[in-house]
C-alpha cells in the first residue's frame, strides 16, 4: 500500500492519485483535497491487475518494495496523460521517486512494457463496463 516515506514530498512513496494526477500525500492535508483519491490498491479493477501491476511481476521490479506503490501511481499517471512515452519521458516523470535499492533499469522496462499493453486493459474495463 501506500507509505510514508520523508514527510516533505522528496521521495515519492506516498504518491496517489486525486482526480487522476499524481500527488504527494505526506503535504496534502485532507482538507485540501476535492474529487476521488486513488490509491494503489485502486488501480486493479474487476480482478484484473493493471498493467503496470503485471509489467512490475514479469519484470521483477521489486527489491524491497517500499517505493513500489510511488513508482506505480506515478507512471500510472505518466501513461494515463502519454499513452506511448519514450525512455526520457519515463525517466522525467520518474525522477521524483526515490527506489533505495537503484531498480531504475527494471522500473523503467515495466513502464514501456505497460505501455504496450495499457490499451488492452482500458478496452477490457470499457467493455466490462458496457456489460455492467
Amino acid at each position: 500500500g501506500t507509505k510514508y516515506g520523508c514527510g516533505i514530498a522528496e521521495c515519492g512513496a506516498c504518491t496517489v492519485h486525486i482526480n487522476g494526477a499524481a500527488v504527494r500525500s505526506c503535504v496534502l492535508p485532507i482538507s485540501g483535497v476535492s474529487g476521488p483519491i486513488t490509491t494503489i490498491e485502486g488501480l486493479a479493477k474487476n480482478g484484473l491487475l493493471h498493467p503496470l501491476q503485471s509489467a512490475w511481476i514479469e519484470h521483477d521490479v521489486p527489491q524491497c518494495g517500499y517505493c513500489q506503490s510511488g513508482q506505480i501511481m506515478s507512471a500510472a499517471a505518466l501513461l494515463e496523460s502519454n499513452p506511448n512515452p519514450s525512455e526520457a519521458d519515463v525517466e522525467i516523470a520518474l525522477a521524483g521517486n526515490i527506489c533505495r535499492c537503484g531498480c531504475y533499469p527494471r522500473i523503467k522496462k515495466a513502464v514501456l512494457a505497460a505501455s504496450e499493453s495499457s490499451g488492452l486493459f482500458k478496452n477490457a474495463m470499457t467493455s466490462e463496463a458496457a456489460i455492467s
